[in-house]
């Protein structure tokens, strides 16, 4: 029993560090979006800048607050493409990392022409996708998709060429089969590199919706910021701007999660 309670009061001072830390790492950054926002405001105000040109913070905020059910429903709109042309990013970037590392000849054949792909602006193949497959969901979902994959193709090829070849004998020597040295052995050596593609690619997911909506759509925010811009609303334009950015922040920490759900171990240090 007294051993227990010795325990518990050692853990203690660990366990409150641990708290004060990730409350720091969020007053951090919350407090700097304030101080931005606080001179923005006093900028405004005291060069006296037109709102055409740059609107105050708090009437943008007002607009935001005003307009919440509006700029929710677009936003739900660029949320569902971004999912959905994410998750599909995933499924192609793992099954072309997967062929890549284990067919040479696939991957003399298709690895030069993934890289010359990114050469390629994915804004001008937009107007191509719209032709092909018109005005629905399908064109933005498929501009994110070919944003989107490239990070996570790079990462996780390297992710798996990075576990180390002592690894590979000792799967051999325990018998593992094919896929039991896939999944025990080299998924986990390879899930750091495979979720630092993932952060990539979720920051290049909110900009390959917006890319899809400016070519061809009638709602969700990249509309919106087209529209805002025809208007000269630099009011909305600027709602528009911080709704996106709030909703990029979300999903990226929404990925973070799962990394840590995934990994614990890899933020044991960090939390201790």
């Amino acid at each position: 029993m007294g051993n227990s309670v010795e325990k518990a009061e050692s853990l203690s001072p660990a366990i409150a560090r641990m708290r004060m830390r990730r409350i720091a790492d969020v007053l951090y950054p919350l407090g700097t979006v304030v101080l931005i926002i606080l001179i923005w405001e006093a900028w405004v105000i005291v060069f006296d800048m037109p709102a055409y040109l740059l609107p105050p913070p708090s009437e943008v905020f007002v607009l935001i607050y005003n307009r919440a059910e509006f700029l929710a429903y677009h936003a739900m709109i660029t949320s569902g493409e971004i999912i959905a042309g994410f998750l599909m990013a995933i499924v192609v970037g793992v099954t072309l990392a997967l062929l890549i590392t284990n067919s040479r000849v696939f991957e003399r054949s298709i690895y030069p022409l993934l890289v010359i792909s990114q050469a390629v602006p994915k804004v001008a193949l937009a107007p191509l996708l719209i032709v092909w497959f018109g005005f629905g969901w399908e064109p933005k979902v498929l501009v994110v998709v070919l944003i989107a994959f490239f990070p996570i193709v790079i990462d996780l090829v390297a992710g798996i060429r990075s576990v180390p070849e002592s690894m590979h004998k000792l799967a051999l020597s325990t018998g593992a089969s094919r896929y039991d040295t896939l999944t025990k052995f080299i998924v986990p050596h390879a899930l750091p590199h495979f979720f630092s593609g993932l952060k990539v690619a979720i920051t290049l997911a909110v900009s390959g919706a917006i890319i899809g909506e400016f070519v061809g759509a009638d709602r969700g925010l990249g509309y919106l910021l087209l529209f805002a811009n025809g208007q000269m609303d630099t009011h909305l334009l600027f709602a528009c701007i911080i709704v996106l950015s709030f909703l990029g922040v979300i999903l990226f920490y929404l990925l973070l999660s799962a990394e840590r759900f995934f990994m614990p171990w890899r933020f044991k240090n960090v939390d201790a």
